[in-house]
């Protein structure tokens, strides 16, 4: 394993190219089961394996890309997953030879995993255990994950990677031209998220060419010092008489090289279009340049956080962060009740309130007696991440519920937390390494907290010696000095002040306090909290948990900031005493009608609220089919236009989907045994030959909350299939979707089988694979790049065909 890291640090490691263009030109008909063709046709395989082989690749990948159980299931050979992988890695080993690595190519599941999907992540980590336990069983030298667009979903994998084996791992994800991935996840966090979990390398592949996974990768490098992998398309796909060609030949490729090696780039090999010509001039290029460059962190002491879109650096030269604690139900009588209820709206809604007044990062906590704390804390995660792109601390001391939030976190969090008990070391120091997170270390163990500050050093001493044997670094230890209340101890205070000076100058670790604690029982506590926080900032405090709307707080904080050099040309000082007023927490803006109320309600994603608010509006007399037509349909009308501007992503539509859906239920109840009118009739359909349906099924959500009634015809549909249905039902419109370059010409042929039988209807066509110039080309009639733009599409097509 060592072996494998070092080598890809001191010379770029040239994988091999694309393979199922390759296996299709061979073997591969369309609609069959790539994996298949490891037992029932292995010479085509190895054949594919040894032209890469012999233009030069250093390793190769088994064609497993598709073997888990989940995707073989829909070619009905989910029982088949250990002898297809098994052979996968035989007809790579005996085709690359000895000196020639075998990489395990392991794809997603094909699903999404919970809030966004159905896959849990228990059964996700199960599905590749199962196969990579076959993959290294059967002898492969490393695990490479790619086209993964879902970090939770690669979390899992990589957990289950590490959990099976001991290979090296090689982590990718594909990224739109946005620069995001399909749930808006951006290149920085998802490196930080995967360095955490121990990946030998990461990167990116698949959609996007050269200059697009270049940029990814820059962006990359910027949070991370591990190798860097990546594995571009020969360009975007173009369809050219019938055939699907790919542009980028092997010169202009080559030629992207240079900058690649730039930023360290360790692993590189092609994707979707690329040929043994291409590796062999790849090869060329290599073994004629230099080795990748070294990179280096600008703040290397810091302690790094990330959520799905967004990474936060705390201590070595950072400003001091602000962490939210009103995610706390103790003392906070409608927060605890909500937990008892089950409802986690206001979660969301607080989340949301403290990043927008300057929390960098948040505390969930969601200790409630009587509650099935674990299943609550899952819950509050995910509403959490949900309405917030800030990093989060999962806090509590019992260790199923620490694992409950870190299951459900999309990121790379700090655990609050661990003592200096060897009971909490031994059994919460292995959750931080198993799930990638960082611990807070409180300086307290059986005997409570000491007095001295020396002696708290000790404890904190204790746990990064302790954590250290868990294979933790440092910088993933942060020591919470522990604040005591200055009403009943005093002379402790300056304690903890020293306390945080020696943790930070002798042991060189970042800090953490919970401010509000000294002034418990006194009157007067925000300038108590404030006149503490100071001191502590002086004393070299990292972060400190505090109540983002306490003004006089947040000021202290901002002026530290400027007096420690942490906020060059006190930008962001006077953008806070220059801008707009500051937001005090309680208060509101002028309080707003219940139509508003609504609306913000399906806008930020709180399907609860949205469900009781439309039932309130109903029972005071609107209209039923007005309350959705002036609140509804416009608040998911918004929705999409933040998500064309990048200012929602996938899971915030989603969600704002299932308010949505909520919030027209009471509609429903009081129309029910009446015609709701329908916005038109949808068929839609995956084209033949693809079995891909997780962007249909998103349109599909979307569709219905416009209300379009859908006939979901599935994936992997004939021409003739969609033909018939749309004659038989009268439909108003027909959605064609293909994910695999492969599986374009049947989309082509579909539109044409449309137009022959004389339907007149709309078709709007979309997919990974898919461009507007090949929508253009086939004879659609739109093009969606994503869900919300088919929405629109049909909106428009159907409103401009005559329909209402």
């Amino acid at each position: 394993m060592s072996a494998f890291r070092d080598r890809i640090r001191e010379r770029t490691l040239l994988l091999d190219g694309a393979m199922g263009t390759m296996l299709q030109a061979a073997a591969l008909k369309p609609g069959q089961c790539p994996e298949l063709l490891n037992v029932d046709h292995p010479g085509a395989v190895a054949d594919v394996h040894r032209a890469y082989r012999n233009a030069g690749a250093d390793a190769v990948e088994t064609n497993s890309f598709g073997g888990n159980r989940i995707k073989l299931s829909a070619f009905g050979l989910e029982g088949r997953t250990r002898e297809l992988n098994l052979a996968a890695v035989t007809v790579a080993r005996e085709a690359a030879g000895a000196d020639v690595l075998v990489g395990a190519s392991v794809g997603p599941t094909g699903r999404f995993v919970q809030p966004v999907g159905d896959l849990t992540f228990e059964k996700a980590f199960d599905v590749f255990s199962e196969q990579i336990g076959a993959l290294a069983e059967g002898g492969a030298d490393f695990v490479i994950f790619e086209t993964f667009s879902d970090i939770k979903e690669l979390r899992a994998a990589v957990m289950a990677a590490n959990a099976v084996c001991g290979l090296p791992v090689v982590a990718l994800m594909t990224f739109e031209p946005t620069g995001q991935t399909l749930l808006g996840g951006t290149p920085e966090a998802a490196a930080v998220t995967l360095e955490a979990l121990g990946v030998a390398a990461l990167g990116a592949n698949c959609s996007l060419g050269p200059d697009g996974i270049l940029q990814v990768l820059s962006r990359m490098a910027s949070v991370t010092e591990l190798p860097l992998a990546g594995l571009p398309n020969a360009g975007m796909p173009v369809l050219r008489d019938g055939v699907t060609v790919f542009p980028a030949g092997p010169e202009e490729m080559a030629g992207t090289l240079t900058g690649f090696l730039d930023i360290g780039v360790g692993i590189f090999g092609g994707c979707c279009g690329t040929t043994p010509d291409h590796i062999k001039r790849f090869r060329e290029t290599l073994d004629a340049g230099p080795a990748p460059s070294p990179r280096s962190l600008t703040d290397p002491e810091a302690t790094r956080l990330s959520s799905r879109q967004s990474v936060l650096f705390i201590g070595g030269n950072s400003p001091i962060r602000a962490i939210g604690e009103r995610l706390n139900p103790t003392g906070r009588r409608a927060l605890a009740e909500a937990v008892r209820a089950g409802r986690f709206d206001v979660y969301r809604e607080e989340a949301r309130s403290q990043a927008e007044a300057g929390a960098d990062m948040l505390d969930v906590n969601v200790g409630v007696p009587g509650i099935d704390e674990a299943q609550a804390m899952g819950q509050a995660v995910l509403a959490v991440q949900q309405a917030a792109a800030v990093p989060m601390s999962v806090d509590s001391p019992r260790p199923e519920v620490i694992e409950a939030g870190l299951q459900a976190a999309d990121g790379k969090v700090l655990i609050n937390s661990v003592t200096g008990e060897a009971e909490s070391l031994d059994k919460v120091l292995p959750l931080a390494a198993r799930y990638g997170a960082a611990v807070l270390g409180l300086t307290l163990d059986e005997k409570g907290i000491p007095y001295r500050a020396e002696d708290r050093v000790a404890i904190a001493r204790r746990i990064l010696e302790a954590a250290a044997g868990y294979g933790l670094s440092p910088r993933d230890v942060m020591i919470d000095c522990l604040t005591l209340s200055a009403g009943a101890e005093q002379e402790s205070v300056m304690q903890t002040i020293e306390t945080l000076r020696i943790v930070g100058t002798e042991l060189g670790l970042n800090t953490l306090l919970g401010v509000s604690n000294i002034s418990f029982g006194l009157p007067g506590r925000e300038s108590l909290n404030a006149a503490f926080l100071a001191m502590a900032a002086s004393a070299g405090l990292s972060a400190a948990i505090v109540n983002p709307f306490h003004r006089v707080s947040m000021d202290i904080l901002s002026a530290s900031r400027v007096i420690l050099n942490q906020d060059p040309k006190a930008a962001r000082y006077i953008q806070r005493h220059t801008g707009k007023d500051e937001r005090t927490g309680a208060e509101e803006e002028a309080a707003v009608s219940p139509e508003e109320s609504l609306r913000r309600s399906v806008i930020e994603g709180n399907p609860d609220t949205a469900r009781t608010l439309s039932a309130q509006i109903l029972a005071a007399g609107t209209p039923p089919m007005e309350l959705g037509e002036k609140v509804l349909i416009p608040a998911m009308s918004e929705v999409g236009d933040r998500f064309a501007r990048n200012e929602y992503f996938l899971p915030q539509v989603l969600m704002s989907a299932k308010a949505m859906k909520e919030a027209f239920e009471p509609i429903r109840e009081m129309l029910k045994g009446q015609d709701i009118p329908s916005r038109g009739h949808i068929v839609i359909a995956t084209v033949e030959g693809d079995i891909h349906d997780i962007g249909k099924n998103i349109v599909i959500t979307l569709l219905e909350n416009h209300g379009f009634q859908v006939t979901d015809l599935g994936k992997n549909v004939a021409a003739d299939e969609i033909v018939r249905t749309a004659v038989e039902s009268g439909c108003d419109g027909i959605g064609l979707s293909a994910l695999m370059t492969t599986t374009m010409a049947k989309m082509k042929e579909a539109v044409r089988a449309i137009r022959d039988a004389g339907l007149q209807m709309p078709v709007v066509v979309g997919g990974a694979a898919v461009t507007e110039d090949f929508a253009g080309e086939i004879g659609a009639d739109g093009y969606a790049e994503d869900a919300t733009a088919a929405v629109s599409l049909f909106l428009n097509l159907i409103e401009a065909k005559g329909r209402p």
